[in-house]
């Protein structure tokens, strides 16, 4: 008795467990449909400006792939009240910023000490309302072209960079809005004309088409009348048409093969169709990627690194998406050693996976991974400022952060194993393979006959 009075009185000592990380944010519209985020962070002297628009490849018409892209070079050229490299004004200052493209939305980004709060505010505002009296031929004509060798450095002299681009075209068929990557086709790309990129801007670059989030070392008063001055007058849009698709059922396992001859080693992707961003199912098939491939002890490390050593690193991510969600693993082989056996060492680990279910010890470790992972997002007034306006564009609501983690949270070694064994099944998949690609042999020239 006195045992158990002693440790019920240590309980009660005890530190309660800690709370769930919150940011604090208010959030409201302006009358343009404009979505205005505020989360104040006095913790440095220095404050995040991020506008995301509801625009991504996802969204092109057919034969025009790539805007989405190509926008974002162009939202760097001048607009009319600004007409100059947008970069100068931030960098004389110490600003950091920069934009980027998904298949879902497009971001841009400031960050700059808290004093030049109007003057990030002012540059966004001004590309947004008024960016098409400064956009000109010789401007688009220059993007147009840095934008195709972009392609060309990225996707196409690298090895494996074409990986990317071919893993959507097998995964999705022709229609669906993830068959293209956002890079675009070099023939729509070279195709486009100032009228089309113009027409993409008034069609998706609305305020009431894009969420601006401010986080940092802001007076919230002065932060609202900066907003509205600045975003205000703004005109509103009509209200874009939402991109949907129809779930896309994979059957059988269709291969792929690409033969290079910059290929120093066969490398493999298989993938399945996941869900989508926040779905059932995604918390735990990230949870189970972790568990598959973390640590020298993974099943996929320790079988095809470690003990086989018939590959040289092995990777399992979930690529989540608005519309839909891809559960992807990376193998690239060993001097020697081919994409035959590295998928088929791959489906002997995730046979194993599917017959034997996850145990607990795995899933808890690999939560713990994804906690400290997501606990270091918030540590930034760039993470908090991404996040806020992420889970806006994903769900609807920016204080979406508890429900996040309570996905992770209450995930178990059961409900990761069904996920695992509905999402990745033994057979509707891709595999898609690069192989060195052997040299033509020389042609001998041609003797001269001796008489």
């Amino acid at each position: 008795m006195l045992f158990l009075a002693l440790f019920h009185s240590l309980a009660l000592a005890a530190d309660p467990a800690p709370a769930d990380p919150t940011i604090p944010f208010e959030a409201y519209t302006l009358d343009n449909g404009l979505d205005v985020i505020l989360a104040k962070d006095d913790s440095i002297p220095f404050v995040q400006v991020h506008v995301r628009y509801a625009a991504g490849s996802k969204d092109e018409l057919h034969g025009k792939t790539g805007f989405a892209h190509l926008f974002e070079h162009m939202m760097f050229q001048g607009s009319a009240h600004a007409d100059d490299d947008y970069f100068a004004p931030f960098q004389a200052l110490g600003g950091q910023l920069n934009g980027n493209t998904t298949l879902d939305r497009t971001v841009y980004f400031e960050g700059v000490p808290s004093n030049y709060l109007a003057l990030a505010l002012f540059m966004e505002s001004d590309r947004m309302g008024w960016l098409l009296p400064a956009m000109t031929a010789e401007k688009f004509k220059n993007q147009q072209d840095v934008v195709r060798n972009e392609r060309r450095q990225r996707y196409e002299a690298p090895p494996y960079g074409e990986a990317w681009p071919r893993l959507l075209e097998a995964v999705w068929p022709e229609g669906h809005p993830y068959h293209y990557a956002t890079i675009g086709k070099h023939e729509d790309l070279e195709s486009a004309s100032l009228e089309d990129v113009q027409a993409f801007f008034r069609t998706w670059y609305l305020p009431n088409n894009a969420t601006l989030t401010v986080v940092g070392d802001f007076d919230t008063e002065n932060a609202k009348a900066l907003v509205k001055t600045y975003f205000g007058d703004v005109a509103a849009g009509p209200e874009p048409k939402v991109t949907e698709a129809p779930p896309v059922t994979l059957s059988g396992t269709k291969v792929v093969k690409v033969e290079k001859e910059a290929v120093p080693f066969p490398k493999v992707w298989v993938a399945w169709i996941a869900p989508k961003a926040f779905a059932p199912g995604d918390a735990e098939l990230d949870l189970a990627a972790a568990a598959l491939s973390n640590g020298e002890d993974s099943p996929l490390y320790k079988k095809l690194v470690r003990d086989t050593q018939i590959a040289q690193s092995v990777d399992v991510s979930v690529q989540s998406q608005q519309l839909a969600g891809m559960f992807i693993i990376e193998a690239t082989a060993a001097t020697g050693h081919t994409a035959d056996e590295l998928v088929a060492s791959i489906d002997e680990v995730l046979a194993s996976a599917r017959k034997s279910g996850f145990s607990t010890e795995s899933i808890d470790i690999a939560r713990t991974a994804y906690e400290v992972s997501f606990y270091g997002s918030l540590l930034s007034i760039a993470g908090k400022a991404d996040l806020l306006a992420q889970y806006k564009g994903l769900t609807g609501d920016p204080g979406y952060l508890s429900k996040d983690l309570a996905r992770y949270r209450s995930a178990t070694a059961q409900s990761v194993t069904d996920a695992f064994r509905t999402w990745v099944p033994a057979e509707g998949r891709v595999v898609l393979e690069f192989l060195p690609k052997a040299a033509a042999p020389a042609v001998p020239a041609p003797q001269k006959e001796v008489k």
